[in-house]
């Protein structure tokens, strides 16, 4: 068994994406080109947004985001510490200050109810996440963000095709961020991103950011100084092919995860994921809570079954944002989440018998646990 079968995925779909990868290779175009085009159009109309921007990573979609939105040393960004690093790292790495809110318990997605006593006159943006492909509380976020003018820069690297109240993840702050790494929902064979946006503006100013400046009439005109974030052909082509299966997936994913929901809800102290109200979870991790956590974790892997922590450490308490002064306790939730959470497998050809083995076996250890 394994947490995640890429190779699965690929052979359900294997004539799909040779067609496209030899119709990039017959064409010749490898930087740019129709592909990258064409495949931006339909993530944007997917999204509900008038402009996509394919960049080379998430990381630069956020970087790029808070670049074209101004957003700079002196400045402060609120966002979670219950998130891989990129979200603060981009922000830090642009001078500008992570302040870190707590999240909710349910969701672990930031708690809205946090913010607004955290902002400053150096506030310039909020970043919510929308982790493990569900989306953060976004009407009291964008209500915040009104009332004291900042900017909403999503962090859907986890949540493509998510929804709230039946608007696309990306599609309600000023920009939308997502990854295409190999282990996504919607996965390229390499690195890969996206901006969306309905900001003409913004989408100008992120189109130029990402080729060096480069005016799109004159050839070797820098306007302003990038940098080289493109989103290749090849890739391109590959996720055009899995763009067209991705609501498909995403329901076998919700079928998964019911099916775990089901079956565990009761077992020892487990909490199964919470879906909070007008939300549509993909599930791109299905994770549990139990206070067992790391002797689950070891009783599951000596039976070959895998699991993933994420993240058993809080963005405040790592090594590299220490200059930023947290302290342990500073944000319980967060600090309890990493403790507790586990991830189990889930991906659309995850058999039924790998899950009845998955959670027999959970249940036994409980059983034995509790004698």
């Amino acid at each position: 068994m394994t947490f995640l079968n890429l190779n699965t995925q690929y052979k359900s779909i294997k004539k799909e994406i040779d067609r496209a990868i030899k119709r990039v290779l017959d064409g010749g175009v490898f930087i740019g080109g129709a592909e990258v085009e064409e495949f931006e159009k339909e993530v944007a109309k997917f999204c509900g947004s008038a402009y996509g921007l394919g960049v080379n990573s998430c990381t630069d979609a956020l970087y790029l985001s808070l670049k074209a939105l101004e957003i700079g040393r002196g400045d402060e960004v609120i966002t979670t510490p219950f998130t891989f690093i990129a979200t603060a790292e981009v922000i830090a790495n642009l001078g500008a200050k992570p302040v870190f809110v707590d999240i909710e318990s349910d969701t672990f997605n930031i708690n809205p109810g946090l913010v607004e006593g955290l902002i400053t006159s150096k506030t310039k943006a909020i970043m919510p996440v929308h982790l493990f492909g569900q989306m953060a509380d976004m009407d009291r976020i964008m209500s915040i963000a009104k009332k004291y003018k900042l900017k909403v820069i999503e962090d859907a690297a986890q949540a493509i095709g998510a929804k709230y109240k039946n608007k696309m993840a990306g599609n309600i702050g000023d920009v939308g961020c997502f990854s295409f790494f190999p282990s996504k929902n919607l996965a390229a064979l390499g690195d890969g991103g996206m901006v969306v946006t309905g900001n003409k503006k913004t989408a100008n100013k992120i189109r130029l950011l990402k080729n060096h400046g480069s005016s799109p009439n004159e050839k070797y005109l820098n306007l302003i100084l990038g940098t080289n974030s493109r989103l290749d052909a090849l890739q391109a082509a590959i996720l055009r092919v899995k763009l067209k299966h991705l609501a498909k997936w995403s329901k076998k994913r919700a079928e998964k995860a019911r099916y775990y929901s089901k079956n565990l809800k009761g077992v020892g102290d487990i909490e199964v994921p919470r879906v909070g109200p007008n939300r549509t979870h993909i599930f791109h991790q299905y994770t549990i809570r139990t206070k067992s956590r790391d002797k689950l974790q070891k009783y599951l892997k000596e039976k070959g079954i895998p699991t993933m922590t994420y993240y058993p450490l809080p963005l405040h308490l790592q090594p590299a944002f220490k200059y930023l002064g947290y302290r342990n306790s500073d944000f319980p939730e967060a600090e309890k989440a990493a403790k507790e959470v586990l991830s189990l497998p889930i991906y659309p050809e995850l058999s039924i018998s790998d899950q009845k083995k998955i959670i027999k076996t959970i249940s036994e250890f409980f059983n034995i646990s509790s004698r």
